[in-house]
């Protein structure tokens, strides 16, 4: 049995439920795809049970109908495990991982100011990447986004670059 199977085996009879959703795709990549509700919980288990200790990144997607998020979980630097959950367009929320990863603050910021996804227990924080002007109800991306030159405090992403390179020079 491969270390992955291995891995598929042992949360399968953990959680039931996910017997039939993970994926081995190649050798040291394994996907799953789990509910919100089942998210944190299945989380909590790679990480402290499995020694998935390591936080590669963290994806934000935006599905069409729904937004995701992927965590990029990593264990002696060899298996990848990519545990993608999906939310609700009209109010997404997720649990912050902060309190595994503190390093997942910067990603977690990300998700917050470009696809507008609330992470609950994130520490309170500056804005990031976008400026603190940029208007606190626009996602840039989210494929439904248009850029809004015109609103009050918003300088567009030409006139943001153009400040920076002079306080460059």
């Amino acid at each position: 049995m491969t270390q992955e199977e291995k891995i598929k085996q042992e949360l399968s009879e953990n959680f039931p439920f996910l017997k039939d959703a993970i994926i081995i795709k190649r050798e040291r990549r394994i996907f799953l795809d789990v509910a919100i509700e089942q998210c944190s919980e299945v989380f909590d288990y790679l990480v402290k049970n499995m020694q998935f200790n390591k936080l590669s990144a963290i994806t934000g997607l935006d599905e069409g109908d729904s937004l995701a998020v992927i965590y990029h979980l990593s264990r002696d630097g060899a298996t990848l495990f990519n545990l993608r959950t999906r939310l609700s367009r009209d109010n997404p929320s997720i649990n912050s991982v902060t309190p595994y990863f503190s390093s997942a603050d910067i990603y977690e910021r990300e998700l917050m100011d470009l696809l507008g996804i609330k992470v609950i227990g994130l520490p309170e924080g500056h804005r990031y990447p976008l400026a603190d002007d940029w208007p606190k109800d626009d996602f840039p991306l989210r494929k439904d986004w248009k850029s809004k030159e015109n609103t009050p405090g918003h300088k567009g992403l030409a006139s943001t670059r153009s400040a920076q390179e002079g306080q460059n020079a």
